[in-house]
């Protein structure tokens, strides 16, 4: 049986995929099942699907921006139609049973070749606006997956309320050995600020500006981004008081092992507001502060953010508009009324979807055991 994988390869891309693919095998435990991905170059992303077990082909990506740019044309004219010569091959030479796209500008060609083919495929959308390659790619798509009750654009026949698949790992942390790996004093109310999977040198600054401050009545996890980490960690040595230091955890990256025990010792977790870090803070009961990306496409992250703060488990703090008093503000206001922290936590985890993977997963194979 061979299910064919793709996406953007980002980490929102890929982590969904492991999480999917982790729960068909719990379910199917014969052993003629085969994980195939195509997508653009992604080091981390193609590093982690390998350890996975997924047999990882790479083809050129293109992408259309919704702005001019004479990128468009490189990609639309010799990018985007050789992504597709590469794809037709590949998917021809593995011969799928079905495709499973995970959305992002790599997936658009190989959705294409499965729809000239006659290859069924499903996908799934993260956030509350689809991206380019999912709204096309579900004209032909046998069932759409979403995350948000509101999810815009697609034909509410082949929908899915979901949720966003998270890797049920994360679920299994343990307090004691966060306290060891993050050397925590247990001393005060512990934040988590996560970044992204690259970071965020916007929030990097922020913690700097408010740190002192921060340290005096909370401990901080700091996930700064690997690239960032060196930059951070130096500036933070400089301006922390002596007497605050042994508060302050900055760390590059967190994997899998280490992000579970950080989730499970945080009280409350400061974030960007993509699908995945949301989905995975709403399952573990977290009440936190989202920071949309300004970037992001169609503001997806500004979406995501209002749609999960308007059940009551999160606050949002707009990028420019952060003010390091009001921040600070809310953050003292919050925790003098421990029953507003509980009801936060109580509408994170009625939001969320810990069983999204599963979902999927039983979707997929029920439909490749009835055909």
């Amino acid at each position: 049986m061979k299910i064919l994988f793709t996406g953007g390869g980002t980490g929102g891309h890929v982590f969904p995929i492991v999480a999917i693919a982790r729960e068909i095998r719990r379910i199917y435990t014969k052993k003629d099942l085969e994980f195939y991905y195509i997508g653009p170059k992604d080091e981390f992303g193609l590093i982690l699907l390998s350890q996975e077990g997924f047999i990882v082909k790479k083809i050129i990506s293109g992408k259309i921006r919704r702005y001019f740019s004479f990128k468009n044309i490189v990609d639309l004219f010799f990018k985007i139609p050789f992504g597709i010569l590469q794809s037709f091959y590949l998917i021809l030479k593995i011969k799928p049973e079905i495709i499973f796209s995970k959305g992002g500008s790599g997936s658009i060609s190989v959705t294409i070749c499965a729809r000239i083919l006659g290859i069924p495929v499903f996908l799934h959308e993260s956030d509350i606006v689809p991206g380019l390659s999912n709204r096309l790619s579900s004209k032909w798509a046998k069932k759409v997956f979403v995350s948000f009750p509101k999810t815009e654009y697609f034909d509410s026949q082949k929908t899915i309320l979901a949720g966003n698949p998270i890797r049920k790992e994360l679920l299994e942390g343990d307090a004691k050995r966060a306290e060891e790996l993050f050397d925590i004093t247990l001393q005060k109310p512990i934040f988590l600020f996560l970044g992204g999977s690259q970071g965020a040198e916007a929030i990097n600054d922020f913690v700097l500006l408010i740190l002192n401050n921060l340290l005096k009545d909370f401990e901080v996890i700091h996930v700064t981004g690997r690239n960032n980490i060196k930059e951070t960690s130096a500036e933070a040595q400089v301006i922390t008081d002596k007497s605050l230091e042994k508060y302050y955890h900055p760390i590059g990256f967190l994997d899998e092992e280490k992000l579970k025990h950080a989730y499970k010792i945080a009280d409350f977790v400061i974030s960007r507001s993509g699908s995945g870090s949301i989905f995975e803070i709403a399952a573990l009961g977290k009440p936190s502060i989202l920071i949309p990306l300004p970037s992001a496409a169609a503001d997806h992250q500004f979406k995501n953010a209002y749609s999960y703060a308007q059940t009551g488990a999160a606050l949002v703090f707009e990028q420019d508009n952060l003010s390091d008093d009001l921040f600070l503000e809310r953050i003292h206001l919050l925790f003098l009324h421990p029953e507003k922290l509980e009801e936060m936590k109580t509408a994170a985890l009625n939001f969320s979807k810990p069983y999204a993977a599963k979902t999927i997963a039983r979707e997929i194979l029920e439909y490749l055991m009835l055909e």
